[in-house]
């Protein structure tokens, strides 16, 4: 069901839900199929009242409006379906989409534009538009009496001590891939992604697995060194026996499609896998499907991501004594001139610099944003309106906000909401809905959210191995290739690109250029940028390019409503 807009309703609020949600009760369940999902919902509600979402699984994010004036709302774990909110005339008023709440005069923010630029896309519960919102990952709002309340009705509980046999945990953990899979499949009309990568590469052979037929699978490749990851998708592919499609962007495919993809968000978004993902989707619209399923939330659940191994490196200094740290390491390595004549100890100075920074600041240490010099790149009169401090804020309070004690435990708590809540799912729901093509998600599936929660954080970060269990209880079901390789993922060369092609050059400077009279970033700086920069590191400042230029592009879109600074 789509969401309908605050606009189309007139005023009236009218009750909705959306998405595929599982109850779990089971004379809820019975209203769900006797009187559809909504009345389920509102009866969830009347009987458990906030508790309510406990009561689901699955994807989903329903508003109940009750006569008394009493409103509330609630999205999946994941936020896979969302919900932005505002308070208007002493009434919730709510959409999917943030632009549909914001009207006529409706002002952008300048902290949210400040969140763009220091995560590439704006995190919940904060929207690019003054006074709307978007709730956040597992939460819910209740409007009662002219008072709003947003809280989680879901955190995490991570059981940390329980061991079981991992021959016992691999049978169980190969049952729930199974029927993840099976319970997203629609009509025999779904396929797959295919980056040749571990998570993708498992949902295309439990396709086949759980079919019985060959998956349709679809990849993207990149004729430009160092980004083609496409051998191994053919290798998956050929594995599984899988329906291979496959389609290589070009520059131009990009010049074509940057503009349609900036405007189809409700806010500027600045991650660009977004536009191979989008090529991907239409090859498999256009092939006939109406539903794909993506590989994402495996590393995220299963201690995938190589920073995990890279902070655990850093923690290690933690646990040599502070007096030995303080007044030995420290003095001599980063308080005097003896890192510039011995060879080789400015890696050990730079490892005890990150390693003294608290979690989870030092992830940020090396933001592009703040190495560059905020002084450097935004104006003084757009700094005097925001607060930069916040950005770590934020963070720090979601790190600090989960119950595992593990630093692999934490991170990957972290994780779900600024990788996959805030980031790699609108990447994802966004390629798809401009491609008209439904998506599903099985390795975001509750049963196997719930198995991570209660295995052994070794197992998921064992050494420094990446997601070892994962691995180890599928080495007889992926390539062993496949199994070994580095991520990579629709990595898109688009500095290298932006160097060397006329068009999609042109197209990046029109979009910078446009920026030049708004205040945000120096002009100064963007000269500086285009000039040196790029050129002499594409594939760096490449990255800061792409997000000014899908800035601009979303900010020239024809739009529902004139925002302004």
């Amino acid at each position: 069901m789509t969401i309908p807009s605050a606009q189309s309703l007139a005023g009236q609020q009218i009750s909705f839900c959306n998405g595929r949600p599982k109850f779990n009760n089971e004379a809820l369940k019975a209203k769900a199929a006797e009187q559809g999902e909504l009345n389920a919902w509102h009866e969830a509600f009347r009987s458990q009242g906030i508790k309510a979402p406990d009561s689901v699984q699955g994807d989903f994010s329903v508003a109940i409006f009750e006569p008394n004036g009493r409103s509330f709302i609630a999205v999946d774990r994941f936020s896979i379906r969302s919900i932005c909110y505002q308070i208007k005339n002493g009434q919730l008023q709510v959409a999917e989409r943030a632009d549909d709440l914001a009207g006529l005069d409706a002002e952008l923010d300048p902290q949210a534009l400040y969140d763009y630029l220091y995560f590439h896309m704006i995190p919940a519960p904060r929207t690019v538009f003054k006074g709307v919102y978007r709730l956040p990952a597992g939460h819910y709002a209740l409007f009662e009496n002219g008072k709003l309340t947003v809280a989680p009705w879901w955190q995490p509980h991570f059981i940390e001590d329980q061991r079981a046999p991992v021959g016992e945990l691999k049978s169980e953990f190969r049952q729930i891939l199974r029927d993840a899979v099976s319970d997203q499949l629609d009509a025999g009309t779904t396929g797959c992604f295919l980056s040749g990568g571990t998570d993708s590469s498992t949902v295309a052979g439990l396709l086949r697995e759980v079919t019985g037929q060959p998956a349709k699978a679809f990849s993207i490749g990149f004729e430009a060194a160092g980004y083609d990851e496409m051998e191994y998708a053919r290798l998956a592919a050929r594995h599984f026996g899988a329906e291979h499609h496959e389609y290589y962007v070009t520059p131009d495919d990009l010049v074509r499609s940057i503009p349609d993809v900036a405007a189809s968000y409700d806010q500027p978004f600045g991650n660009s896998s977004v536009v191979p993902a989008y090529y991907c989707a239409k090859a498999a619209r256009e092939a006939g499907l109406t539903r794909i399923l993506a590989g994402d939330g495996g590393d995220e659940l299963f201690g995938g991501n190589t920073r995990y191994a890279k902070q655990r490196v850093f923690g290690a200094y933690s646990h040599i004594p502070g007096v030995l740290r303080q007044r030995l390491l420290e003095p001599l390595l980063t308080g005097s001139a003896l890192p510039g004549k011995i060879p080789g100890i400015k890696k050990a100075v730079s490892y005890i610099e990150q390693a003294s920074v608290p979690m989870p600041d030092r992830m940020q240490m090396y933001n592009l944003l703040t190495r560059l010099g905020l002084a450097e790149v935004l104006t003084p009169e757009f700094l005097a309106q925001i607060k930069p401090e916040d950005t770590l804020r934020q963070q720090r309070e979601t790190y600090n906000a989960g119950d595992g004690h593990a630093l692999v435990n934490r991170m990957l708590w972290y994780d779900w909401k600024y990788t996959l809540a805030d980031n790699d799912l609108p990447k994802v729901l966004g390629a798809t809905s401009l491609a008209n093509i439904d998506v599903g998600f099985p390795l975001l599936d509750d049963r196997l959210l719930d198995f991570s929660l209660r295995l052994d954080p070794e197992l998921k970060l064992k050494g420094l191995t990446l997601r070892w269990f994962f691995k180890e209880a599928l080495k007889d079901f992926l390539p062993p290739e496949i199994i070994t390789k580095k991520k990579h993922g629709f990595g898109l060369p688009f500095g290298v690109w932006a160097v060397k092609h006329p068009a999609l050059r042109a197209l990046a400077l029109e979009s910078i250029d446009s920026l030049r009279s708004l205040g945000i970033v120096r002009t100064e700086f963007l000269d500086k940028l285009v000039r040196d920069y790029l050129p002499q590191h594409p594939g760096y400042y490449g990255e800061l390019v792409w997000i000014l230029m899908m800035l601009a592009q979303w900010l020239a879109r024809p739009a529902k409503s004139v925002a302004k600074m």
